[in-house]
């Protein structure tokens, strides 16, 4: 997504670490050019000049910062796609050291580049893709010791303690649609309207508004669905709780599958801080892929549990609400009880 004049002008003046890499500026009465972080003091407005890339900038006559090196900029992001298009091509595990020879840094400097571009370190990415691999060689055979191997992993062990926590159910009921999986479910009446709520043993799995029963059968079709008992009547009363007072978020286990991309936006989300709001450009600039807007939205949309995973807190980039899957006046409620709180 290009930015505006103005945008650049608000990014840089709030020193915005989210747009570095997407713009530089050039100071005229100084003749050097920064990325938006720069802790430089921040001089006259009029005294300002954006360019789309560090090359454009140097050749208007501009030096690079001393303090900020955003000529270094450019060199991390090739590091870093670099580094990407090694995890994704190799089926087995990469080691930081030989990810970091291959793209000409130290394993310390890479480790920092990655992590702040992807969100993720390069063995956490890493896992994310080989799970992703393994969720869908498992929904595709049914063999589960041909499908461990064929995900990248060393063998059963490796698969298994990689995965804990992470499909909500195991290996072979995952090939079987989710055949024998217990979720327990309810629907509750909240200020916002009835609301489902579903979880497996690990962790809520479904939290929508105006749905029911035969909403969370399309979802889960082979799983045995159960009106909740005592254990789940406990979790149930935390996330109405958490939808009542959405800026008290307490800590609810989740048990919820994404791609390795979902997982990622799906994490941003929960790391905007109540009663504040993101684009889907900021969200895709904050995970290294400014291009990404519309991937992000699309992530978005799938996040199965609504309000524990805020997609509500993103909006468009002219600050409208925009859409929402249960409406914009759930959505507009929610902001408005987090600021409010």
């Amino acid at each position: 997504m290009d930015l505006s004049l103005p945008q650049m002008a608000e990014a840089f003046a709030r020193r915005d670490r989210a747009f570095d890499g997407r713009f530089v500026v050039g100071v005229v009465s100084t003749g050097i050019y920064c990325r938006p972080s720069c802790p430089a003091r921040r001089p006259r407005p009029e005294n300002c000049r954006f360019f789309r890339e560090a090359a454009e900038a140097e050749g208007a006559g501009f030096r690079s910062c001393k303090r900020c090196r955003p000529g270094e900029v450019a060199r991390d992001e090739a590091a870093v796609a670099k580094a990407l298009a090694l995890l994704r091509t190799e089926a087995r595990p990469v080691a930081l050291a030989d990810l970091a020879e291959a793209c000409g840094y130290s394993p310390t400097h890479l480790q920092r580049v990655f992590t702040r571009a992807t969100g993720l370190s390069p063995a956490a990415y890493g896992r994310a893709l080989r799970q992703e691999a393994a969720r869908t060689r498992l929904s595709e055979q049914s063999n589960v010791t041909e499908a461990i191997y064929a995900a990248g992993f060393e063998g059963p062990s490796t698969f298994y303690s990689a995965m804990e926590g992470t499909l909500g159910m195991t290996p072979s009921a995952w090939a079987r649609g989710g055949e024998g999986v217990a979720i327990s479910w309810a629907v509750a009446e909240t200020s916002l309207g009835p609301m489902l709520v579903a979880a497996s043993e690990k962790g809520v799995c479904r939290l929508s508004f105006n749905e029911g029963e035969e909403d969370l059968r399309a979802r889960f079709p082979r799983a045995e669905l159960r009106q909740g008992g005592a254990d789940f009547a406990a979790l149930l009363q935390q996330v109405i709780a958490a939808v009542e007072a959405p800026g008290a978020m307490p800590d609810i286990p989740l048990d919820v599958a994404g791609t390795a991309f979902q997982q990622r936006v799906w994490e941003q989300l929960r790391a905007i801080p109540s009663g504040e709001t993101r684009s889907y450009g900021e969200i895709a600039a904050a995970l290294g892929q400014p291009g990404a807007s519309r991937a992000v939205g699309s992530a978005n949309g799938a996040n199965p549990v609504a309000v524990l995973v805020p997609c509500h807190r993103v909006v468009q980039a002219s600050g409208a609400l925009g859409g929402y899957a249960y409406g914009e006046a759930i959505k507009r409620e929610l902001l408005r009880r987090e600021r409010e709180g």
